[in-house]
């Protein structure tokens, strides 16, 4: 489809020098800018993710001081 689109002079400037250094049309380059463009604000509009939350309890096992790593290696390293 062809449409007329205003640009300021400098952004065309630098659309046009960019298009011919990658050897392509500058209708190409305009195409994904606004394919990414458009992929992104589809992308923000996901639904929002509940992570689930743990209901466990509990707590440091017997003889652990987590100030010491020595006895957190200790623990880490057992069979």
């Amino acid at each position: 489809m062809r449409t007329t689109i205003r640009i300021k002079d400098d952004l065309l400037k630098r659309a046009k020098k960019h298009a011919a250094g990658e050897g392509r049309t500058l209708t190409s380059l305009v195409e994904d800018g606004l394919i990414l463009l458009l992929s992104k604000a589809k992308a923000g509009r996901r639904k929002r993710i509940e992570l689930p939350v743990s209901e466990a309890i509990g707590g440091v096992l017997p003889g652990v001081d987590l100030n010491r790593s020595s006895d957190l290696e200790e623990v880490m390293n057992k069979p």
